[in-house]
């Protein structure tokens, strides 16, 4: 019996399928009417022959066999039936007139289903056919619940197995013995499976199978085994009591699966987890495991633990100019070589461990790889801080010797910084934190070379590192100024431009500039924080030129990494336009040696300011060693004398020959000359002999606020003079040079 679905897309019944069987004809006639009255689609055959050759044509739902017939009787019939290949459950009803055990016996041998004696009770013989199709129907169902379960567990390579109490074997389930690596004849007991087992895992698992059967407790663990053919296999089992009436155990119910691919996965998300992909050495979560486990032995046993931590110098270098690759062989190698410092490191690698004596804490010793170019070392166990720094130095030793990198022979040094438990930390965090401090202070300090961790130096960088936190927050917080330092024409006594001086005034105080720049330049701020300088110089030259006719330039300092900027041309274009100021009320300062440190980098961002009418000059010429042939071609209109030329004149011959070489270049070269640190009237005389009329120092003005410039002014408007030369003539010419514009 099915289901069909119409043209209006219900589901009905369909009719039952009957092939009814029998040689005397109105019998035949009248069952098939009878039944078909009673809901079954009838098919007819009058001997067992022409019932097999319906049958090889269609399946019927139930067979019904005349069990008396000429030629093919009805056992026979139903024998040959249960031999066709799907006809093994059609469920066969065996009419008979007989009612003796012998015909009943042979009904039920033959493959019949039930049997009814003939009657022309028609609604029992109904009943009856209704009952055995819907019991064919249920064992159908649980025969395909039956394969599916078969199937499911044959994919999860899962079996099931039971035991009974007093019972020496194991009845198990085909795929059972299969995950085991047997056949479905083959025999396997308590014994055998344990015989699987390695000896070394075996007296293991009797123990527990005796805890289990002496408290009926659950059977829940994993095993591994070697199958016959030599593979080697992890399963899980598990399995559940059962109890009687009396709860008296009498058996165990359970299954086993085949976990070896989930272990193994389970195993690579493990080492994943705990060590790097590249080298295969322990991560940084790795290394903290074992660093706890190394202070919990140190706080019992009484002695030190130390963490040394390694960075690469240029490895960044290396990196760029020979290709990814290149790097990874390199970090490769220099695990290699880390590992051969240390004792038990490739035991760690390996994964074994020293299981023997009372110093097992010393197999926690590891290199672990914290970061790109950075690597820790731990040793779990050493006598004082000076055997840590040996170990360091012989590690700065291993990784000086020469490399081999994408076939080219390569040179690698590094900063190596170095905590001892106790006394630079109680815990892994304190321990790690404070070798990183060492190291970068090793690589501050030049590189190459290795330092134990000082809480002097320490206290430093920590300052260095809140300088750096708070400098960030300086723009935001509108704390950062300028000051401005007037320029002297000694000949005339008149500003003629001043210098844009920036300062920090970090909780009312001044932080110096030597100690926020260089921070600033490293931390890639000075970018953001010279761009802010020009807005507020052609902000302030806007100022004075309302308050008091300013028409002169201010000079703002920039760093050659504030030319890396792509746009930096047009921000200042825009800048100038918005404060509605001439390009020429802003004059730009280059260090020489910044200029030479990416000269072609910032040269065509010079021609380009140069062209939209900003002027260019040169600071602390004579520091930075530079290409007069460059010089030649730079689109240049200033150079600014440094101080240390300045600082000695009149008191040393040398400096007076340098500068008067930097002044006769400049007359050369069609430049304007200024001398900047000028403090004495000894310098500014000196300096005007030596033809440089423009002056700048404490001599003349201290860097001062904006509102104290407006100031400064009017009293030199007022009559306070400033400091002037004598009325000598200078040695050279004055004029050779172009006049200042302003």
């Amino acid at each position: 019996m099915s289901l069909r679905q119409t043209s209006h897309g219900d589901l009905i019944e369909e009719q039952p399928k009957v092939l009814l069987v029998d040689d005397d004809e109105v019998n035949l006639l009248l069952t098939s009417i009878a039944l078909r009255e009673r809901g079954f689609a009838i098919t007819e055959a009058s001997s067992g022959e022409q019932a097999l050759k319906i049958i090889s044509n269609c399946v019927p739902d139930i067979v019904v066999l005349d069990a008396v017939m000429p030629g093919l009787d009805g056992f026979i019939t139903c024998s040959e039936l249960r031999h066709m290949p799907g006809y093994e459950s059609v469920p066969v009803l065996m009419l008979t007139g007989l009612d003796d055990e012998a015909s009943i016996t042979r009904a039920y041998e033959v493959g019949a289903t039930d049997f009814f004696v003939k009657s022309t009770q028609w609604s029992l013989l109904a009943g009856r056919l209704r009952y055995l199709l819907r019991s064919s129907r249920t064992r159908h169902e649980l025969e395909r619940s039956k394969a599916k379960l078969a199937r499911a567990q044959d994919l999860a390579r899962m079996g099931s197995f039971d035991w009974r109490k007093g019972s020496g074997d194991i009845d198990w389930s085909y795929e059972g013995l299969r995950v085991f690596g047997l056949g479905p004849m083959d025999h396997l007991s308590v014994r055998n499976g344990i015989r699987m087992m390695s000896p070394q895992d075996r007296p293991g698992f009797l123990r527990i199978l005796r805890e289990v059967m002496q408290h009926g407790t659950v059977l829940c663990n994993d095993i591994q085994i070697n199958l016959p053919d030599g593979r080697r296999r992890i399963l899980h089992l598990e399995a559940e009591p059962e109890f009687n009436e009396q709860a008296l155990l009498v058996g165990y119910t359970g299954i086993v699966q085949d976990v070896t691919d989930r272990r193994v996965a389970e195993d690579q998300i493990k080492h994943l987890a705990n060590f790097d992909t590249l080298t295969g050495l322990p991560n940084r979560r790795q290394i903290f495991w074992r660093s706890e486990r190394a202070i919990e032995h140190a706080k019992r046993l009484n002695h030190c633990v130390a963490l040394i931590q390694v960075g690469l110098d240029r490895f960044k270098i290396i990196n760029e100019n020979l290709g990814h690759h290149a790097g990874d062989e390199l970090l490769i190698e220099v695990s290699r070589r880390l590992r051969n410092c240390v004792r038990h490191s490739e035991q760690i690698i390996d994964g074994h461990f020293d299981g023997m004596g009372q110093r097992t804490h010393r197999t926690l010793e590891a290199v672990g790889r914290l970061g790109a170019d950075e690597f820790v070392v731990l040793l779990p166990e050493v006598a004082d801080q000076d055997e840590a720094m040996d170990t360091a130095r012989h590690i700065l030793a291993a990784l000086r010797q020469p490399m081999m990198a994408a076939g080219q022979e390569c040179f690698i040094t590094a900063s190596v910084g170095v905590a001892v438990f106790p006394a630079h930390g109680l815990s892994v965090a304190d321990l790690l934190r404070h070798a990183d401090v060492a190291m970068d202070i090793a690589k501050s300090q030049g590189r190459n070379t290795a330092l134990l961790y000082d809480p002097q130096l320490a206290s430093k960088s920590k300052v260095r590192l809140d300088l750096d936190t708070a400098l960030h927050k300086a723009l935001e917080r509108k704390e950062l100024v300028l000051y401005y330092q007037p320029k002297i024409d000694v000949c005339t006594s008149r500003m003629v431009g001043v210098e844009a001086l920036m300062r920090w005034q970090r909780d009312g105080q001044l932080v110096p500039p030597n100690d926020f720049i260089p921070l600033a330049e490293a931390t890639g701020l000075i970018t953001e924080m010279s761009l802010w300088a020009i807005e507020e110089a052609a902000r302030q030259a806007k100022r004075w030129q309302q308050e008091f006719g300013f028409s002169a330039s201010i000079a703002v300092n920039l760093t050659s990494r504030v030319f890396e900027m792509p746009d930096l041309v047009e921000k200042i274009e825009q800048i100038l336009h918005r404060e509605g100021v001439s390009p020429r009320s802003l004059e730009l300062e280059i260090t020489e040696t910044g200029l030479m440190k990416d000269l072609q980098g910032v040269v065509p961002s010079l021609h380009r300011l140069n062209q939209l009418g900003t002027e260019i000059s040169i600071d602390d010429f004579g520091t930075g060693y530079s290409s007069l042939a460059y010089l030649t071609t730079l689109p240049i209109s200033e150079l600014k004398i440094d101080r240390s030329f300045v600082r000695d004149l009149g008191d040393t011959p040398q400096s007076s020959a340098v500068v008067s070489a930097i002044i006769a270049l400049a007359r050369a070269l069609g430049l304007r000359v200024i001398a900047e640190g000028v403090e004495t009237t000894t310098q500014m005389e000196v300096l005007y002999n030596l033809g440089c009329h423009i002056c700048q120092g404490f001599l003349f003005a201290r860097p001062m606020p904006a509102d104290q410039v407006s100031t400064w002014v009017s009293d030199i408007q007022a009559g306070n003079e400033l400091p002037q030369v004598s009325s000598a003539s200078p040695s050279g010419p004055t004029t050779v040079w172009p006049a200042d514009p302003h």
